[in-house]
């Protein structure tokens, strides 16, 4: 297989460990209300934000995720990069993991641009 940039193609995880799979993290806040309605890059900072969350309350964090699914709603692939910088940079797609990044026609609530699914261990 080619070297991949920033990703793995498979990921292997020790029988016995404990793994978070998480929902599809969103771009809404405390309130649930949508952010950065437009905007994907804001977006995926919320959806990150309540990803680190949801991992933080099981006992995880974004540095223990060893696979993420990023969709993005578009197919335009300056829009996706823009996505997967904020992701980058975010430490979510640090060490070794898998991650897949989607452009889809539409996703679950009005305005809604990006979500990610992930799979964390919980050490």
């Amino acid at each position: 297989l080619f070297p991949p940039p920033m990703y793995a193609h498979a990921a292997v995880v020790e029988a016995g460990q404990r793994l978070a799979f998480m929902a599809g993290s969103v771009p809404l806040d405390a309130k649930g209300d949508l952010v950065g309605e437009g905007d994907p890059v804001r977006q995926t900072e919320q959806v990150i934000a309540n990803l680190d969350e949801a991992l933080r309350a099981v006992g995880s964090d974004l540095s223990q995720t060893v696979a993420t699914t990023v969709y993005v709603v578009g197919d335009e692939p300056g829009v996706l990069s823009e996505v997967w910088e904020v992701v980058r940079a975010s430490g979510l797609s640090d060490g070794p993991h898998t991650s897949t990044l989607l452009g889809v026609s539409c996703l679950g609530y009005t305005g809604q641009l990006v979500e990610i699914t992930a799979t964390a261990v919980v050490p």
